[in-house]
């Protein structure tokens, strides 16, 4: 799985890497978490950055609770709560690093997977826009029956995993899909880019220990990136 990542490109290199703008400033991430706002660039809007909630929620969910981290490149062109986004709606989402565990004596010690220069890449996302139902208000209210919107839209992204390169299986069976930059604009413009949903080679990629203090999602700064003795 992707559960935590980084980003800690400066915003004029990102904007330059991925040819698009962010839509507010951005700081440097040393420990994405679920349920944040995380930098992406939507398939509707190339030229943009923009912000979405890690964590998809389906536009046909229920409510807004329970969103869904990764979504299984194996199947995300057949599964209920992907294949209109699939269809639709498929992201890049910035990173320059994520975190994988492994299980140790110790208890579980987390590693950072990144290039050897720390350049950033996009990982394959989906999003998707879910809203809360409408209500019909009474002719009393309004006189003519019309509907009310309840609280705002809210868009979403979850990050496409496969099969981990022979690097990552050291840490996890799965692994974030890393697009190559030849692939980016395939996967969000073609009709059905599966075939770039494949593990990274990992000869280009670096797996270090790093500091426990990883494990808190609400820890955030430029000491969790370093390496630590294992």
């Amino acid at each position: 799985m992707c559960g935590r990542y980084t980003l800690f490109v400066d915003q004029a290199d990102l904007e330059e890497r991925f040819d698009a703008t962010f839509d507010e400033p951005f700081s440097p991430r040393y420990n994405v978490a679920p349920g944040q706002r995380v930098p992406v660039i939507t398939n509707d809007d190339p030229e943009t950055v923009r912000r979405l909630e890690w964590g998809l929620v389906p536009s046909w969910a229920d409510d807004d609770a329970g969103g869904i981290v990764n979504a299984r490149a194996e199947t995300i062109a057949e599964k209920p709560s992907f294949r209109e986004a699939y269809a639709r709606r498929r992201c890049l989402v910035p990173a320059d690093g994520f975190y994988e565990w492994v299980e140790t004596e110790e208890g579980k010690r987390p590693y950072r997977v990144a290039f050897e220069d720390d350049r950033p890449f996009a990982m394959a996302g989906l999003w998707e826009r879910w809203e809360p139902e409408t209500t019909q208000v009474g002719l009393d209210a309004f006189g003519d029956g019309s509907v009310e919107s309840g609280d705002d839209a809210l868009e979403t992204v979850t990050i496409v995993t496969t099969e981990p390169n022979v690097l990552v299986a050291d840490l996890h069976h799965r692994m974030a899909v890393v697009l190559s930059p030849d692939d980016e604009r395939r996967w969000l413009n073609d009709d059905d880019p599966r075939e770039v949903l494949e593990p990274y080679p990992a000869e280009e990629m670096r797996a270090y220990p790093v500091s426990t203090a990883v494990n808190d999602p609400t820890a955030d700064d430029p000491s969790l990136v370093d390496p630590v003795e294992p």
